[in-house]
């Protein structure tokens, strides 16, 4: 263990925060520490948004898209579905930044049963009536990344979970991985992505490195500039010192680049000062 992960785990154990497991990347060495017995891969919720954009900078890099694209152009299939014109004008960048016009918290299935949005998810979200036109307000929703997971399929020309396998999580050497689906089979690309502590923190560490993986390109550094000026999911802090993506009841990614340093966890909190961490993580000066 690193003086890091030891000041770590007594704060765990002060705030009594149910966190599962840690991993620490510092100067590219990983150091893991387990808090109690769980299985190897878990629930990443929202963390799993961080590695759709990463798709989405794998298909741009190969240009295969741009993210001024509009979504009905890339489905037009579900032209005739469309009940709300403002759709017509909906980007890939308006889904990246939230800004596609839904109402908050739309196509959640860490809250609603997944059965509520019939058997084509897509076709469900095209027919909703946009609260605003895309671009004007900024409204969280699953349904924009499920959009993006979609547009990263039908760009690539193979799912979501495939493609990231072939040309990040392969090359990153993942153990384990596993998304929740909707019906038809579609990775859910917002939540549901299953995999190992360790794993998830190296996509900070990848984006730390500006794209490059052990000597590697794994995505260019012109799309890690990209996400980190726009925030596509990637959010600094107030101090601009830290940027990283958190998940339902306390996952987290966080990349410090003045300390060189990566922290990932999976927990399940559901009360306590979990900002402790957060402030722990972003100022600890070693």
């Amino acid at each position: 263990m690193s003086r890091f992960t030891d000041e770590f785990t007594r704060l765990v154990k002060e705030t009594g925060l149910n966190i599962f497991r840690l991993t620490e990347i510092k100067d590219g060495v990983p150091t893991t520490v387990r808090f109690c017995e769980t299985n190897r891969c878990n629930d990443s919720y929202s963390v799993a948004k961080a590695f759709v954009v990463t798709a989405i900078g794998l298909c741009a890099d190969r240009g295969l898209l741009s993210v001024d694209e509009k979504l009905t152009d890339i489905f037009p299939e579900y032209g005739s579905v469309i009940k709300d014109e403002h759709w017509r004008g909906a980007t890939v960048h308006n889904a990246l930044t939230h800004r596609l016009g839904l109402p908050g918290g739309y196509l959640d299935i860490d809250a609603l049963p997944a059965s509520q949005f019939g058997s084509d998810f897509l076709k469900y979200v095209f027919e909703t009536k946009l609260d605003c036109a895309p671009g004007e307000e900024r409204k969280y929703t699953d349904a924009a990344f499920y959009l993006l997971g979609r547009v990263a399929e039908k760009k690539s020309g193979i799912p979501l979970d495939r493609f990231l396998w072939e040309h990040l999580l392969t090359p990153l050497g993942f153990a384990e991985a596993a998304w929740s689906t909707c019906p038809l089979g579609h990775p859910m690309g917002a939540t549901g992505l299953y995999i190992d502590t360790a794993d998830m923190a190296k996509l900070g560490q990848l984006y730390l490195d500006g794209g490059v993986w052990n000597g590697q390109r794994i995505i260019s550094k012109e799309w890690v500039d990209t996400v980190l000026e726009r925030e596509y999911e990637f959010h600094w802090n107030g101090a601009h010192t830290a940027y990283g993506k958190g998940g339902m009841f306390g996952q987290n990614l966080t990349v410090i680049p003045g300390k060189n340093r990566v922290v990932a966890w999976h927990g399940y909190v559901t009360d306590g000062d979990l900002g402790a961490l957060h402030r722990f993580v972003e100022t600890y000066e070693s």
